[in-house]
């Protein structure tokens, strides 16, 4: 799982829908242009997860609004590549740890990982210093101040992991949505808030900050 460049790869997985917030991907890339010297591909790629091309990705990107319910070689898949080293990035669209998407993927989880893999993660994880410092955890989305989904602000992530490392991130906070805007557009932010995108995936590459 070796690349020369940066590439943001999305699963694509049959069941649900996987080609959300379309716009992010490009996003997170101009990101990690302005913030660091890591050579990038400027384009995301989409990946089957039943395909063997997902093992040539170190950083994957999975999300959705319904149902994840993984074939046999999708599963297989999955869980050879997070316990080889790979990073999966899960990002719940519906932010609600009562909806189909996020029950459903919590349970493809345990299957996969057992009943008590995914855990929550302390806020003092190193990937809330990976780049730039966040000392209260994951920060919060719009989606979850408006009060949509579960009408709940998480202040935690929580995550699969293989040997001491995060394999699988997963969010019920909705960044997907809340990064899903023309890069341009960041100007009129009073913060940007890709930056924790840019901790994401520098953590997930094994980046050191310093």
């Amino acid at each position: 799982m070796q690349s020369a460049k940066f590439t943001f790869a999305r699963i694509k997985y049959n069941s649900g829908d996987w080609d959300t917030d379309q716009r992010m991907p490009s996003n997170l890339l101009n990101s990690l242009l302005e913030y660091t010297t890591i050579p990038l591909n400027e384009e995301e790629k989409i990946v089957e997860l039943s395909s063997n091309d997902l093992f040539n990705y170190p950083f994957c990107y999975l999300s959705g609004h319904k149902l994840v319910q993984f074939s046999k070689q999708e599963a297989t898949n999955f869980k050879t590549y997070v316990q080889n080293g790979g990073f999966v990035f899960v990002d719940d669209c519906n932010h609600d740890i009562d909806g189909l998407f996020a029950k459903s993927f919590e349970a493809q989880m345990s299957n996969l990982f057992g009943a008590q893999s995914l855990k929550k993660i302390p806020n003092n994880h190193p990937l809330y210093s990976a780049f730039f410092k966040f000392e209260k955890g994951p920060p919060t989305t719009s989606f979850e101040l408006n009060g949509w989904g579960d009408d709940l602000v998480h202040d935690y992530l929580k995550a699969v992991t293989i040997n001491n490392r995060i394999g699988v991130l997963y969010s019920n906070k909705d960044y997907g949505c809340e990064w899903d805007y023309d890069y341009k557009n960041k100007r009129f932010l009073a913060e940007d808030n890709t930056k924790f995108g840019v901790n994401i995936i520098l953590y997930a590459m094994g980046v050191n900050a310093s």
